[in-house]
């Protein structure tokens, strides 16, 4: 039966024609931005709380044409102007609104940020405004008139505002909304904190008019001695030349521009990045007017069977989940340092792998788990109860694996794309993450496609691996919860797991919650022992699985999520973290430690 479910699914997957995966070119975004002139926009915005969305719309609830995005000033005592950017409360950009000002701990809706900057206008220079990230809607104005909209709280966006600057002072307006929607990616039910605002930075790049947008540097698929790419120009010329150089290679290659991309092929054999040697090179690129370099790394990912092989190699992913949320203050992540602090504690666990969960998390984040050698599974927040069925939210999932696929592409560290989390089976549901794997393998066909099933029934024979989406991916990426939300601790350590699929699994979720400093009987739920006790018996389980490649338990610190609401226990936490907020380690935190010391591969 279960073959015959598979064959119905992946043929029904094959003849549908209600979403169709298209392939689409990665959007205009500046890489690299590091590289960049860039005059930083972060520090303290005015704000205005806006609930009604009065700033918006009208009585009769049509857009304005004087909204507060005009940033009105009173020229006569007698002007009614009912709102004031300038006498308003302020909050910190990059961050969340939330954890900043206590009577916003649970709003969802709307809140107007404004920030003044001054510009200097330079010939044939080309000006963006940078957002790294806005949850989850963002509207924005330049000096009263709009310039663009973005959905999607994790990826970066921009908008060209080279003609829009005036010289001297300026002004930006970002209406920014979290509010939760059914049609949303992610929709309304989720396990982690709807943290609204401008939760990453904000720039103003200046780039001369004709520069490089984009550019791909990496090894094909399943070659080692050559390297190859493209460079994108924006306002290039057919026939401009663009060089491509890694000087510690001794390599410079040059090409010229057709229909505004430069292809390039190297015959190079660099050393390549792995976790206990991630090596980078600097790239440097170059055309007439722009260059930019890059640190990247070179590596291979396959798999063979159940196995998966880095640069050929049979490697055993011991890993951990890990929320964008902040160390000791809570809240979302908005410092390097921050990043830092999470991937020292995986680093200390014993770690060479990170699954990002359950979105894409920031620039800084990627980059420097890359420097430490963290392989890393990067995810859409495809979650639960999406609305497998609507045309529009499927072209926003696509729009925010495009925005993370282009952002990321040239990092080594990123192995495993994942375009979903615990889904339920259905026609609709495998039509769309298919596609989205489809989409996946078109703009990056050297990485590997995942998802998280979500496999947490027994049966008496164990539990069998037969989710159609199983013939989508190349790794199976499975949540369970044995001794948590299924089953008693003490039958986890039997437990046995077969597949459908001659396929990589890795045990994507497993864990149960504990409250720092909770001590009791190892059967006393929420006791530090009662968690200790879930790692043990389910480590006993996995040693058993013959095709299991890695796993990323959950999770490596806890984490605020409006679900949780057990006073005293939880108080808006889910407490499944190996690390406490406060950064304090549990018991479980060296029961998995030990176990990853003992796998030396």
């Amino acid at each position: 039966m279960k073959h015959i479910k598979t064959l119905l699914f992946v043929f029904l997957l094959t003849l549908s024609t209600t979403i169709k995966a298209q392939e689409a070119p990665f959007s205009d975004l500046l890489q690299n931005i590091d590289s960049r002139e860039k005059t930083s926009l972060n520090g303290l915005w005015d704000m205005i709380v806006d609930p009604l969305e009065n700033g918006y719309y009208n009585h009769r609830l049509q857009p304005k044409e004087d909204g507060y995005f005009m940033n009105a000033q009173m020229q006569s005592p007698s002007d009614l102007i009912e709102y004031n950017f300038d006498t308003s409360k302020q909050l910190m950009v990059p961050g969340d609104w939330n954890t900043q000002m206590d009577k916003l701990y649970y709003y969802e809706g709307t809140v107007w940020s404004k920030k003044d900057f001054t510009y200097t206008a330079k010939n044939d220079e080309a000006a963006f405004l940078y957002f790294e990230a806005v949850n989850y809607e963002a509207i924005v104005y330049l000096n009263g008139e709009r310039i663009g909209r973005h959905v999607g709280g994790y990826t970066p966006f921009q908008f060209e505002v080279t003609d829009k600057l005036k010289e001297g002072n300026n002004f930006v307006v970002v209406k920014v909304d979290n509010k939760r929607k059914r049609e949303n990616v992610p929709t309304v039910n989720q396990d982690w904190w709807n943290y609204g605002g401008i939760t990453r930075s904000v720039h103003l790049i200046t780039v001369p008019k004709s520069h490089i947008n984009d550019y791909s540097v990496q090894l094909p698929k399943g070659v080692t001695n050559a390297i190859k790419g493209w460079v994108s120009v924006a306002n290039g010329k057919d026939g401009d030349a663009v060089s491509i150089a890694i000087p510690e290679l001794k390599k410079t290659v040059n090409t010229v521009l057709k229909n505004g991309k430069a292809e390039f092929s190297i015959k190079a054999k660099p050393k390549l990045w792995s976790p206990t040697s991630p090596k980078t090179y600097e790239v440097v690129l170059k055309t007439a007017t722009d260059e930019i370099t890059d640190q990247i790394g070179f590596r291979t990912i396959a798999t063979e069977g159940s196995k998966i092989l880095l640069n050929g190699k049979q490697i055993f992913l011991k890993g951990i989940s890990i929320h964008e949320e902040a160390p000791f203050k809570t809240g979302r992540v908005v410092s390097v340092e921050e990043c830092k602090i999470l991937l020292e504690w995986a680093k200390e666990l014993g770690c060479n792998f990170i699954r990002l969960a359950h979105y894409p998390h920031s620039e800084a984040m990627v980059r420097e788990a890359e420097k430490m050698g963290f392989l890393i599974w990067s995810e859409i927040p495809v979650y639960w109860t999406i609305q497998f069925d609507n045309e529009d939210t499927y072209a926003n999932a696509k729009n925010q694996l495009t925005e993370m696929i282009s952002r990321d592409k040239n990092r080594a560290a990123v192995v495993l794309w994942s375009m979903a989390n615990e889904t339920p089976e259905g026609e609709s549901r495998l039509n769309f993450i298919g596609n989205l794997a489809e989409q996946a393998r078109k703009l990056d066909d050297t990485r590997l496609i995942t998802a998280a099933l979500d496999t947490q029934a027994q049966g008496d024979d164990g539990n069998l691996i037969e989710d159609p989406l199983g013939e989508v991916v190349d790794v199976i990426g499975i949540n369970a919860y044995c001794g948590w939300y299924a089953g008693a601790t003490d039958t986890c350590a039997q437990l046995k797991w077969a597949s459908a699929y001659n396929k990589p699994m890795i045990m994507s979720e497993v864990g149960g919650g504990a409250l720092y400093g909770h001590h009791g009987e190892k059967n006393e739920r929420w006791t530090e022992e009662y968690q200790a006790e879930v790692f043990k018996t389910n480590i006993e389980m996995m040693r058993n699985i013959d095709f299991l490649s890695g796993l990323s338990p959950w999770i490596l610190m806890d984490f605020r999520s409006s679900r949780r609401p057990l006073r005293r226990i939880q108080d808006d936490f889910n407490r499944k973290g190996l690390i406490s907020e406060q950064g304090m380690k549990k018991q479980a935190f060296f029961i998995l430690q030990e176990y990853y010391e003992k796998e030396n591969n």
